[in-house]
């Protein structure tokens, strides 16, 4: 099973050095993918809480976010085979034509290595400062997805939908993976899970367990069948949210938190029930914000 692993773009270690020797050291220990996180605001007095927090705080490091796309395209022009990728985007917040631009010429300057994941955005705080409708998000969410592949695959462009309207136009360069570059999505809602399997080519879960994992991916493939495509084709990549603990946590333990040998443990567990790949988040464990800590946790984790 493949391994994937964060950059870091979050908090205080993102910096140009780290950004560089990470990717640079996590090629050459041969993992297959780089990934980046998206966080827009880190509001004082947020009208939500953060889901992934026993009491809904935001973490500190997402005070300080490099974009996520940009950091890709600084890492591509350092590495030469490893994966490119993002876990995810938040669809709400773009514009589909500006943003199929950006992700081509990725593809393009990186030969081929750019994987897209996308996710819908939780934050009414982020929602309202980027101008997006969190009532029509899934609609506009699933007209988004079809334009982006209509972008990257048809010459010229044509599209006319409630949300975005292309007139007929050559939009080039095309990527360089053909038909596109793969499209993840995370999903847990079944309106999310049918998107995902009439429009993407795979799942990135996260923070659900392994038996959950199952189930839920035989329910997306069954969405995909009943939607007419191949089931089979889909695939899961598992986003692992890394919290080591010196010792190994004895009960109630959420996927990947604990010991080092119970992280190595999850890996294993998401390979026996088909997952193509983990990839490891290493920004938010205690530790997380020194590169030191990150070279250390490539060599423990290297595939």
């Amino acid at each position: 099973m493949n391994i994937g692993v964060s950059v870091p773009n979050i908090g205080p270690v993102a910096t140009p050095e780290a950004v560089k020797t990470v990717a640079q050291r996590a090629e050459a220990l041969g993992y297959h993918s780089l990934w980046t996180v998206e966080r827009l605001l880190w509001p004082v007095n947020p009208r939500s809480p953060y889901p992934a927090t026993p009491d809904g705080s935001l973490p500190e490091e997402y005070k300080y976010c490099l974009d996520p796309l940009d950091t890709l395209t600084f890492a591509a022009a350092d590495t030469s085979t490893i994966k490119l990728s993002t876990s995810v985007l938040d669809i709400p917040y773009y514009n589909p034509v500006m943003l199929a631009r950006r992700l081509t010429t990725i593809d393009v300057l990186s030969k081929g290595r750019l994987r897209v994941g996308f996710g819908l955005g939780w934050s009414p705080d982020e929602m309202e400062a980027t101008g997006a409708d969190m009532k029509v998000r899934g609609a506009r969410a699933d007209e988004f997805l079809q334009l982006l592949k209509t972008i990257w695959t048809n010459d010229p462009v044509e599209f006319h939908g409630k949300f975005f309207n292309v007139p007929k136009s050559y939009i080039g360069p095309k990527p360089v993976q053909k038909p596109h570059p793969p499209i993840f999505v995370a999903a847990f809602a079944p309106p999310a899970l049918k998107r995902l399997a009439a429009f993407a080519d795979g799942w990135n879960p996260t923070g659900i367990p392994i038996s959950g994992m199952v189930q839920m991916f035989d329910a997306i493939r069954q969405m995909a069948k009943d939607a007419g495509r191949d089931p089979s084709e889909l695939r899961m990549i598992v986003r692992g949210n890394m919290f080591l603990t010196e010792k190994p946590i004895e009960k109630d333990r959420f996927i990947f938190t604990g010991s080092i040998q119970q992280i190595h443990d999850d890996i294993g567990a998401c390979e026996q029930i088909g997952a193509e790949e983990v990839c490891l988040e290493l920004g938010f464990t205690p530790g997380g914000q020194s590169l030191d800590n990150w070279l250390k946790w490539l060599e423990e984790f290297r595939p």
